[in-house]
């Protein structure tokens, strides 16, 4: 190749730089001045792996591990390694049996086949490989490839899921990343080497593996891990579930979807989901002494509808349920705390009238009658309206909130009177045995539909804000998640295939330039590996309609 000489606009200075030369290079010449490895780069304004080269002019900018894409990138890097560190200890042969499931605290589940889990002498030697490919700064290789050739690698590395994965795909080539000999497929981009994976751990845990990684805000340090039993219970049980069902990954629930059981799995799914709704009030149906019902959970859970279940189900078996917001207890705006920016921070405690919330909830106990408030979000306010409550003996209160199972917000309650429900949609299936869904994405894609039809905010509006209501999230929700007396998960097997048809036009209005159009990229490349299912067959009382709309709710 002939050497040519481009000129490269890159933090201010303006470089020339030969057709030989890579981002990695130049990122190499500028890492010093970034506190987090730079992962991958926007060449004007597009995104870009590190190991391509330069050719033409341009504007280049860095993506550094601090920043959601390139923590991304870093953690899928991680995985391959740990990967090709199976293939090299297992054999290929056992590659199959190897699945990266759930994310625990700041790492990713591992397990393989149940007959035979990994015993610590080889999660031992898989570590040790994964540390000397991070000492031999082993790069990543990409190649595009025809389909009949991409599935004659996965046949030949033992991934029959990613050949079934593809056939329900409107591609003619596939992405295959090489790392010191292993080929894999992976949805997403990849670091340039392995010199930059310095910060990880692998341990062994359960009958699987941990694989650990830093927090996005300290790059170079791995916190110990925090074992969450309850949220690994829940996790396992739906697992189980989808995998009993032959639909713990995309190209099972396609499978489904085609083969015309469609509805057969809905109502399946949806009875699955129902029976755990009725076992819970079963749970609290046979202790009298709990008067209180605390949800709680992330953004986009579907804590509504839920609640709305459960209390038909409290009601089947002969309760009397009212149901409490605890939005309705927010203070007057002009007393609401502001956050580091200066906006209204409506997710914090403080923005809570806590002690008005307790003295409520302890007259009610003590069988007194009390007029319950109703906030007026567009003045502001809180207003009475003449709501009053008296608690009889067959009387419980379902209160919905995202501050539920914090033991601050009702501090005067006895834990003898609560009982505590957290509530997600914790994925249930993998793209395929190696890449996961993200629990984030499925809320992300609910919360994008149900905003855009409930409260015409654009999907670009709920992606820019993603980031804050997940910095909320990390904050008031997820480290009380294992106080629960009982975890749900909210999501159903199916329903990405019916939020698709949903949320695509509104990812497809995003156009480049705009701060969210890699995501909206990502999310659409992602939604293109399901086949849809129609709507009209969705029940009113399922938790996806609280977000594509027509639910028998008031949601």
């Amino acid at each position: 190749m002939k050497q040519r000489f481009f000129t490269v606009n890159v933090e201010g200075e303006k470089k020339q730089y030969a057709n030989t030369v890579s981002y990695g290079d130049i990122a190499k010449e500028y890492q010093h001045k970034y506190s987090a490895p730079i992962m991958l780069c926007k060449v004007d304004g597009k995104l870009r792996e590190l190991y391509k080269t330069v050719r033409a002019n341009c504007f280049l900018e860095f993506i550094t591990f601090s920043e959601r894409i390139g923590y991304e990138t870093y953690r899928r890097s991680v995985v391959m390694m740990f990967l090709e560190a199976c293939y090299h200890i297992l054999g290929v042969e056992n590659l199959k049996d190897v699945m990266v499931l759930n994310a625990i605290g700041d790492g990713y589940y591992c397990e393989t086949d149940s007959t035979k889990p990994l015993t610590k002498t080889q999660v031992s030697k898989i570590k040790d490989h994964m540390m000397k490919m991070v000492e031999d700064d082993i790069p990543f290789y990409k190649r595009t490839v025809a389909m009949d050739e991409a599935k004659e690698v996965f046949d030949r590395c033992g991934m029959p899921d990613k050949k079934e994965l593809f056939f329900y795909r409107r591609v003619s080539h596939v992405n295959i990343y090489t790392l010191n000999g292993f080929e894999d497929y992976f949805y997403g981009y990849m670091a340039p080497s392995t010199g930059c994976l310095k910060h990880f751990d692998v341990f062994k845990f359960g009958k699987g593996v941990m694989l650990q990684f830093p927090k996005r805000q300290e790059p170079e340090l791995v916190r110990e891990f925090i074992p969450q039993r309850k949220f690994s219970e829940a996790c396992n049980e739906n697992r189980a579930m989808a995998k009993s069902l032959k639909m713990d990954t995309v190209a099972g629930l396609n499978e489904q979807i085609c083969s015309g059981r469609v509805e057969e799995m809905i109502l399946v799914a949806e009875a699955w989901q129902e029976k755990k709704i009725a076992d819970i009030a079963s749970m609290i149906v046979k202790q009298p002494s709990k008067k209180f019902i605390m949800i709680a959970g992330p953004s986009s859970s579907g804590k509504t509808t839920f609640s709305h279940r459960l209390s038909i189900q409290l009601i089947a078996q002969g309760k009397q349920p009212h149901a409490i917001a605890l939005d309705n207890y927010f203070l007057d705006r002009e007393h609401t705390p502001r956050d580091v920016n200066g906006d209204y921070n409506f997710e914090c405690l403080e923005a809570i009238d806590v002690e008005q919330f307790n003295e409520d909830m302890q007259a009610l106990l003590r069988g007194e009658r009390v007029e319950l408030p109703t906030f007026n979000f567009k003045l502001g306010r809180r207003e009475y309206r003449g709501d009053f409550l008296q608690l009889g003996p067959d009387d419980i209160l379902v209160i919905e909130g995202i501050h539920g199972l914090n033991d601050k917000l009702s501090y005067t309650l006895s834990a003898e009177n609560k009982f505590r429900i957290y509530i997600s949609a914790l994925t249930q299936i993998n793209i395929d045995t190696h890449n996961r869904i993200a629990t984030t994405d499925g809320r992300l894609i609910r919360r994008i539909v149900r905003d855009a039809r409930t409260r015409g905010t654009t999907a670009r509006e709920t992606i820019n804000r993603w980031e804050s209501v997940r910095a909320g999230e990390e904050q008031n929700i997820f480290p009380f998640q294992e106080q629960a007396d009982v975890m749900f998960n909210s999501s159903l097997l199916f329903e990405l295939s019916v939020m698709k048809t949903y949320v695509e036009p509104q990812l497809f209005a995003i156009r480049q330039g705009d701060p969210a159009y890699f995501e909206a990229k990502r999310l659409l490349k992602f939604l293109d590996y399901f086949v849809p299912i129609p709507s009209d067959i969705i029940s009113k009382n399922s938790i996806i309609r609280e977000f594509i709309g027509g639910s028998c709710f008031n949601v």
